[in-house]
């Protein structure tokens, strides 16, 4: 099964400094079609006005995953982390039994693009943790890039699921290929850019979810540099 998620069918949040848009139900949009896939909860495409961002709020038993595209992310929580990401560097923050945290755009010029993901933790109650690294260019270019994994495999962020991050920055008509196990579950998330998938096109803010398949799939680029996300999660829950 391949199912698109068109970019312009997501749900759509739009206030003086935020503009989101949520891949599954979200906040006040809610889509009974699109409550997840797998242990996959949130993908919420997120850009963020200058000096702006959102307060400290807490969250509990999730693991979160910050993917900056453009700009810088300034994150504060209750541990006492304070840290600014910009592009190439990813977070991720088990909630476990409860954290306060804050997301907010540093520059006082210029927006800040980001993904928030959102993973279902596969234990509850777990003792809070926050870590964020930096994985640079030149893993990322043309080349699947593990930054998050259950594991914490080759460098990978660790986080309490069994699921896999790959990010990748693909030029224009170069090729990569993922295996896949139609015991698994898998999502590919278009970041920026335009690809195609089995010569299929996609442009940012397209997802695929894919489930019960066996065999290989290619990723093309067709713009001069596309950002992409691959998930490998648990076969979807029924």
């Amino acid at each position: 099964m391949f199912q698109l998620r068109p970019a312009a069918e997501r749900g759509h949040t739009r206030i003086a400094w935020l503009d989101s848009w949520h891949t599954f139900s979200f906040g006040s949009y809610f889509d009974a079609m699109f409550m997840g896939f797998s242990d996959l909860r949130v993908i919420n495409d997120d850009v963020v006005a200058p000096a702006r961002g959102f307060g400290m709020h807490p969250h509990d038993n999730m693991e979160i995953i910050s993917v900056v595209l453009s700009g810088g992310l300034e994150h504060t929580d209750s541990l006492g982390h304070g840290e600014i990401l910009r592009p190439g560097e990813v977070q991720v923050m088990t909630a476990g039994s409860g954290i306060v945290h804050s997301e907010v755009n540093p520059s006082k010029t210029d927006p800040v693009h980001f993904l928030q993901i959102w993973i279902l933790t596969g234990e509850r109650g777990l003792q809070p943790y926050y870590e964020q690294r930096s994985f640079g260019k030149e893993k990322m270019l043309n080349r699947p890039c593990l930054i998050v994994s259950g594991s914490g495999r080759d460098n990978s962020l660790p986080i309490n699921q069994d699921a896999e991050i790959f990010q990748t920055l693909l030029e224009a008509e170069k090729t990569i290929g993922f295996t896949l196990d139609k015991t698994r579950s898998y999502w590919l998330q278009i970041a920026q850019g335009a690809v195609t998938l089995n010569d299929h096109p996609l442009v940012a803010g397209d997802g695929v979810a894919i489930a019960g398949e066996q065999g290989n799939i290619t990723v093309r680029g067709i713009d001069a540099l596309s950002n992409f996300l691959f998930f490998d999660l648990r076969a979807e829950q029924q």
